[in-house]
């Protein structure tokens, strides 16, 4: 998963991606755990995107929090 199509969803989007993203790393790492998991990459795969969707998450929210400080500052 690309930062830009991140960037590109809806912050709805972006809570539902981040929802199912974890539910698949339970899964895997359940399969990891009971050695049924054929490439153990997919879990750091995983992992990043997870981190790439949290970044574009806080991104928006500083970007809130910016715009809410200057509306109440002018």
């Amino acid at each position: 998963m690309d930062i830009e199509e991140i960037r590109d969803m809806t912050d709805q989007q972006i809570r539902e991606r981040l929802d199912e993203l974890r539910e698949e790393r339970f899964r895997l790492k359940f399969r990891a755990a009971t050695m049924e998991l054929e490439n153990p990459r997919l879990l750091s795969h995983l992992r990043r995107d997870i981190a790439r969707v949290r970044t574009v998450q806080r991104e928006r929210e500083l970007a809130a929090t910016l715009a809410t400080t200057e509306e109440n500052a002018s």
